[in-house]
């Protein structure tokens, strides 16, 4: 036994044993929130039930999202009645119709549910407000007269949501774009104007030429897409369907408030993939609906990865001159042994400091400078003087460039003097060996420096809740408006959006789901920008290592 202890095989067999144990572990998340977020999409059966309680029958239609299986003994002191065995088992029951029950889920007893059937002729309505509605279509209307009832009824209801949902895309697309450009280049007027008065040039004949024909000519512009909006409006509304619900009521809802609806208990196989796979595509490229419990996440997408771009653009120059600094130039002595002592200690500062730091010196000191001098028409509205993306993504910077430095100083050491020597030896300055040499065989070291501050940036939370993340942007920092980027912006981030849906949402029961589909979004996004960074890291490795054996 001494020999095999001192063999070292046990700490071989400890050391695999703990990496088999972390592979199982981050599989076994990463598979719990695959499977919770992902189920989500797909259809589920929906089921119509007569319920007793209390004597009262009370017909149900809706989905069971969840079961448990509770102790009786816990019912019944909770008030429940008519309550036989030791357990029972306890359904969630997503009946939606907000809008006329006010509940969207609510707690059932197996015990008594009767008559359990799946109607194929129940549909299902996901709408832009109020969530989901239950029922069975009875009748389409244009203009309120019916122009089919019954077994047509599906066929004409198809139809006319294809032409609203038409007509909803051209609505959208005018006030978002359209007018948003004209509103967008009327406040850029405004400013101009104000700008005027400031330098005490309003009264310039040119420039109030100048302004009245833009006012003009945005007015002329804005008008027309008005009188547009106002026939699609009107055409919107044209049509409409009634539905009888789980109480029996028969009740008109107008196309446009539809989004989309489908007959889950009819689906076919191919039926129900081709529903899943619409779902998937509007979760990652719709925007969000219904206090973020509906609809897509596309906003957040895009501010996590264009947050993690702006930041490596920044980290990456700093952290490679700060460590070449250090490691080639810097006289090695106590103070540049303070220093490096300083970056280590800087990694483990918690990011909620970092936020605090980037709130009082970005947003306030330099933003608030910033508007001062170059932005003073808009005071005292901010316009760096705010959270915005470009403070968002210079406080990650900060808080992993420490990184960046220890992992391109590793890289610089790793390198044989002889290199070095070589290339001077050549007729080579020190800065030519050092750019045409040094650091092309470092670069995989600043990949890896990178990789990992990438992997931290994208998750963190917190100090961006001080420094320009928001639950729900307006407006890209990117778009077709001039200067096209705007940096200035506030911006969705999928972490936040996870704390958003989780914890502050007010309709706990829909928002869980999409609480387990962003996260596992979160890790794919993090995981793609990790493997572009690490293909990337491979490729100059494969390329510089020859150089290295010499």
């Amino acid at each position: 036994m001494k020999d095999w202890w001192k063999s070292g095989d046990p700490w071989i067999w400890l050391t695999a044993s703990a990496v088999s144990i972390s592979i199982i572990v981050v599989v076994g998340l990463l598979s719990l929130i695959a499977v919770r977020g992902l189920g989500h999409f797909w259809p589920s059966a929906v089921v119509q039930a007569n319920y007793v309680n209390d004597g009262e029958t009370t017909r149900l239609i809706g989905e069971i999202r969840s079961e448990e299986v509770l102790p009786a003994s816990r019912l019944r002191a909770a008030g429940e009645k008519d309550i036989e065995g030791e357990w029972v088992t306890r359904y969630l029951f997503k009946t939606g119709n907000r809008d006329l029950v006010g509940l969207d889920f609510r707690p059932v007893l197996e015990d008594k549910l009767q008559d359990m059937t799946y109607p194929e002729n129940i549909m299902v309505v996901e709408r832009h407000e109020w969530g989901n509605f239950y029922g069975y279509l009875k009748s389409v209307k244009e203009n309120g007269q019916v122009i089919a009832e019954g077994d047509a009824a599906k066929a004409a209801f198809v139809e006319h949501l294809a032409r609203s949902s038409e007509l909803h895309h051209q609505i959208s697309r005018i006030e978002k774009h359209k007018i948003g450009k004209i509103n967008y280049a009327l406040e850029r007027l405004r400013l101009y104007e104000r700008r005027l008065e400031l330098d005490g040039r309003q009264d310039d004949p040119e420039e109030q030429v100048y302004l009245a024909e833009k006012r003009s000519e945005y007015d002329i512009q804005y008008q027309a897409l008005r009188k547009e909006l106002a026939v699609l409006y009107q055409d919107i509304k044209r049509d409409s369907f009634t539905a009888e619900v789980m109480d029996g009521k028969i009740v008109e809802i107008a196309f446009s408030k539809v989004v989309y609806a489908y007959w889950p208990n009819a689906l076919s196989l191919g039926g129900k993939i081709g529903h899943y796979g619409w779902k998937a595509w509007e979760f990652v490229s719709d925007e969000p609906r219904e206090a973020n419990t509906e609809g897509g996440i596309f906003p957040a997408i895009f501010g996590t990865v264009m947050m993690v771009f702006i930041m490596s653009i920044i980290v990456t120059p700093f952290g490679v001159v700060a460590a070449v600094y250090l490691r080639e130039y810097a006289k090695q002595g106590f103070m540049t042994r303070a220093i490096r002592v300083a970056v280590n200690n800087l990694a483990g500062v918690p990011s909620i400091v970092y936020g605090v730091f980037g709130l009082g010196f970005f947003v306030y000191l330099v933003g608030g400078t910033i508007d001062q001098v170059f932005f003073p028409e808009a005071l005292p509205a901010p316009t760096f003087g705010t959270g915005g993306i470009i403070w968002a993504s210079l406080t990650l910077a900060i808080l992993t460039v420490p990184v960046v430095i220890v992992s391109t100083e590793e890289g610089l050491t790793r390198i044989p003097r002889s290199i070095r020597e070589g290339s001077l030896a050549l007729g080579a300055t020190k800065a030519e060996t050092l750019w045409r040499t040094v650091l092309p065989m470092a670069s995989p070291a600043m990949m890896t420096g990178l990789i990992l501050a990438i992997a931290r940036a994208a998750g963190e939370v917190a100090p961006l809740m001080l420094v320009g993340v928001v639950k729900l942007a307006p407006s890209l920092v990117v778009d077709a408006n001039y200067p096209f980027a705007h940096l200035d912006r506030k911006f969705m981030h999928l972490g936040f959006h996870i704390y958003d849906v989780g914890f502050q949402s007010p309709n706990v029961e829909a928002a869980r789901p999409l609480v387990y589909a962003t996260a596992f979004l979160l890790v794919a996004v993090i995981i793609l920008l990790n493997i572009s960074a690490i293909w990337i890291r491979n490729h100059l490795r494969e390329q510089y290592k020859s150089l290295e054996t010499m």
